[in-house]
């Protein structure tokens, strides 16, 4: 019978599982097939009535595409206002995330979860904001189309002929707690399309001649429904396993043969292909491993990784697992946790008289099936080759068996030495410690001579008459049984337990390196890294020599890193794995008259590279555990690499983002500074020019605040180019051998500061070094940082320019008697577009501080801002000093 009581550390983990499950926030997702089958108009509905029972329900986002039934259920419910977002020029609404958060209803509804959120929002996907939401404990509906599933785009784009632009992972549908399908026949959607229920009239006329055919819908209409069952077949094995099910429920059909390396499982592989065709059903091509496997052959292995390769090919899935007790428990065991309905296995090869020694392993599994379904199918192995289940050849070495004799005589001579002084059970003992030595040490084979070594021993030397084998009492035969069979179950179990302990020892081998590749990837960076560490491992674990290749903007690849030359034919070999998402090259039945392998490394919107392995000698990965591990290793390197590449992307998104929104508030703060000064210039010169009878003198001072003013938007577009050219890396430093007093009265001549000039104290030591400066960009430092002091200190208060050297470097100072710095403002407020918090209602367009930190850096230096003691803030530029060349002597 199959066993009743569950596994308690499988029953703990579902039962942790289940609790998390219940305390998190709930998504539920409406699932649909295409636009307009009502996935909208039922999660409002299902709102309403949530509302009437009391639910907090808000609608964060909905969007009724003009529909008015969908609009007249979005009556009575709290809406939140959208978010206006810059962008190109104009504001669009969006879902206020921050609001959502602030209000914190005990739903919220969130529409479209494919959408792309407008450049500057804090998420660049809403689904992103829909794990946010989740995050902070708030449930979630929201609707989602099948064909937006990142898995599903190159189907969709193959059936369509459209490629989805706005796509969801995966993970975030298998993280709803619901999936509720939307269902609707392709006719009727179609006649709402027609009634413009769906789209606006030329938009449905379009889409009825593209996206919207009737092929295209049925199609997309089964990517739906399978992918709901799969959520529905998911929750029903979470349930099984919360509640200890064992048994199987066969909800649907789910097919696994078993297989090894004998001839008949071909035949197997086939037949269930066809039974599962028969059924549409998904099946399983199972191997067990076990003791015996360590004593295979070369023919055997390759035998049964063709098998394996041949379930792959015909569309079934493949596993290896690893047996710890009967074969037959290993398969049922594998089975009820696979939710498997049905078990396909061949007829048994077994003579019948060693099946009733040795028993059946088929009938041990019907007898154990309980609710499974088992098939057997009749099957004639190829002649020549031995079936898979007879003993294995014993493979010692002679030296073990002449180990193995001498121990027996090692054990006779012990016994002889006790024999008159002790009885014959005792003997008898010293001779099975002799055979589990024996077994021990070197094996099955050498334990079973040991064993009949032992018995013949055992009858010369110690069983009346002594020195012959001839035995007078007839009961020593019993004896001599009795002892070969303890014997042999001893050399039996003995090599079971060796076996065992090897096959544990390559199951840690494997488990460790699996571990040493993941904590290599998870401290890897960029991409390169990545590589080089996946390469690293596999080389060394695959004995072979590796290479990682990633595709370029033509998706052509192009080596990472490689440890072997890829020429031009292997290089088309990793290309067409590639292009086509399978292995190809040696060991694989594509091109395999390579010299190496090529693996696709396969991310959730398809291939993102290649890894390849040119073997050392024979392929290591060939044998069905070393390939799982293979697989593994490509499996954990694409996640990695596509991890490395979602952060890049997340970063160029944070990037972009940042610069449109600087760009918006530079062009709000510069519309507004450019508009001030030429408001005065058009003012005074159309004064100036407009009024006959003005006189010199108001003609003068209205040209002098056109000048002012000038000089002031001169400034502004001065500032403007040099921010350009810092952060575009344009700046070209044209440095010189010059003394900082030459800048310092060179910045105090400038017309800008001429109304000015009486207010700066400036107190330049007599013995400063010369620094190598780029004149015209120091002068600007300088000027920036004179025209802050002069506008945030108070009227005829001074402004000080100071400078000192200290070891190998100068600082410059400028300090005012303003107000000084808010805490928290001294590296900020170099930033673009920041200002202070006295910066309140003064023009400005925060770039002047901004342009001082970059040509600083530029020289090497540095700036920073600090609160002067006496009051006001200080500013000091601190540049490095060098030696300077030394000066030609002039000739006499």
């Amino acid at each position: 019978m199959a066993p009743s009581r569950p596994d308690p550390d499988a029953l703990l983990r579902a039962v942790q599982e289940a609790e998390t499950r219940a305390s998190r926030a709930k998504l539920k997702v409406f699932f649909g097939a295409a636009p307009g089958v009502g996935k909208t108009f039922a999660m409002l509905s299902e709102a309403r009535e949530l509302r009437r029972e009391g639910i907090d329900v808000v609608a964060g986002v909905v969007e009724t595409h003009g529909r008015s039934e969908t609009a007249a259920l979005l009556e009575g419910l709290e809406r939140l206002p959208p978010a206006e977002r810059a962008y190109a020029g104009r504001f669009l609404p969006e879902f206020d995330l921050d609001a959502a958060l602030a209000r914190r209803p005990a739903l919220i509804l969130v529409d479209e979860l494919a959408h792309s959120n407008v450049m500057g929002s804090r998420h660049a996907k809403r689904w992103q904001d829909v794990l946010e939401l989740l995050d902070a404990g708030i449930d979630v509906h929201t609707t989602l189309n099948v064909q937006h599933l990142e898995s599903l785009k190159d189907v969709v784009a193959q059936i369509t002929g459209v490629v989805v632009r706005e796509t969801v992972p995966d993970t975030v549908l298998e993280r709803a707690d619901e999936v509720e399908l939307v269902d609707l026949p392709p006719e009727d959607l179609l006649a709402r399309l027609k009634e413009g229920k769906v789209y606006l009239p030329e938009q449905a006329r379009h889409a009825r001649d593209h996206f919207f055919r009737k092929g295209n819908l049925l199609a997309l209409r089964e990517l739906a429904l399978r992918h709901t069952a799969a959520s529905v077949d998911a929750q029903m094995r979470r349930y099984m396993a919360s509640e200890g099910i064992r048994r199987t429920w066969a909800a649907g059909e789910h097919l696994l043969v078993c297989v090894g390396t004998g001839s008949l499982s071909e035949r197997l592989i086939r037949g269930t292909r066809r039974l599962a065709a028969a059924l549409g059903a998904p099946w399983t091509a199972l191997h067990v491993e076990s003791h015996r496997r360590l004593r295979v052959t070369d023919a055997d292995r390759a035998r049964l990784e063709a098998h394996l390769r041949l379930a792959e090919k015909l569309g079934g899935e493949t596993a290896v697992i690893e047996g710890g007790g009967p074969l037959e428990e290993d398969i049922l065991a594998f089975a009820r946790d696979g939710n498997i309905t049905r078990l396909v296995v061949g007829k048994p090869s077994r003579p019948r008289w060693l099946e009733v020694i040795l028993g059946s392993p088929v009938d041990n599994l019907i007898r154990r099936s309980g609710d499974i379904d088992v098939c057997v199918i009749t099957g004639d192995p190829d002649r020549g080759t031995a079936p898979a289940l007879l003993p294995r050849p014993l493979t010692s070495p002679a030296r073990n068996y002449l180990l193995s004799a001498l121990a027996v005589a090692a054990a006779s001579a012990a016994a002889a030495l006790v024999f008159r002084r002790t009885e014959q059970a005792d003997i008898i003992m010293v001779y099975l410690l002799g055979i589990l030595v024996v077994a021990t040490r070197f094996g099955r084979g050498p334990s079973l001579l040991a064993s009949l070594l032992s018995v013949a021993a055992f009858d010369f030397l110690f069983v009346p008459p002594y020195y012959t084998f001839a035995v007078t009492d007839f009961r020593h035969v019993g004896t001599f049984g009795i002892m070969l069979l303890v014997g042999v179950v001893i050399g039996s179990l003995t090599e079971r337990i060796r076996a065992q302990a090897r096959l544990a020892r390559g199951r840690e081998q494997r488990t460790r390196a699996l571990y040493r590749l993941g904590q290599e990837l998870a401290r890897g960076g960029d991409p390169a890294a990545l590589a080089e560490a996946a390469v690293r491992n596999a080389a060394a674990q695959f004995h072979s020599r590796a290479a990682v290749l990633r595709p370029d903007s033509h998706r052509r690849l192009a080596p990472l890193p490689a440890d072997f030359p890829l020429e031009e034919q292997e290089l088309a070999v990793a290309q067409w794995a590639f292009d086509h998402g399978q292995p190809a090259g040696l060991g694989t039945p594509t091109l395999p008259g390579a010299r190496a392998a090529y693996l696709p490394l396969l991310g959730a919107g398809g291939p993102i590279g290649v890894l390849g392995l040119l073997p050392e000698g024979n392929p290591a990965w060939l044998e069905p555990d070393q390939r799982q591990l293979l697989d593994a290793f490509a499996t954990q390197t694409a996640l990695a690499l596509e991890r490395a590449a979602l952060a890049e992307e997340g970063a160029r998104d944070r990037r972009r983002a940042d610069e449109e929104r600087l760009r918006n508030a530079l062009l709000s703060s510069v519309s507004h500074d450019l508009r001030t000064p030429l408001g005065v210039i058009t003012g005074a010169v159309s004064a100036a020019l407009e009024t006959p009878d003005l006189g010199d003198a108001d003609r003068r001072e209205l040209l002098q605040s056109a000048q002012v003013e000038a000089q002031r938007l001169h400034r502004l577009v001065s500032n403007l180019l040099d921010i350009t050219r810092l952060e575009s890396g344009a700046l070209d430093l044209r440095t010189e051998w010059m003394p900082v007093e030459e800048i310092v009265g060179a910045v105090l001549n400038r017309r800008e500061l001429a109304g000015e000039a009486a207010r700066i104290r400036v107190s330049l030591p007599p013995d400063l070094p010369l620094v190598a400066l780029d004149g015209a960009l120091m002068e600007q430092l300088l000027l920036n940082l004179l025209d802050n002091a002069l506008k945030y200190a108070p009227p005829a208060s001074p402004v000080d320019i100071k400078a000192w050297a200290a070891g190998k470097s100068l600082t410059l100072s400028v300090a005012d008697r303003g107000p000084g710095l808010a805490p928290g403002e001294e590296a900020r407020i170099f930033e673009k577009l920041a200002r202070g918090e006295a910066a309140a209602g003064r023009p400005g367009a925060g770039l002047g501080l901004a342009i001082c930190r970059g040509i600083a850096l530029a020289h090497g230096g540095r700036i920073q801002a600090v609160n002067h003691p006496q009051g006001g803030a200080q500013f000091l530029v601190t540049l490095p000093v060098g030696t300077p060349p030394p000066v030609p002597e002039e000739a006499p």
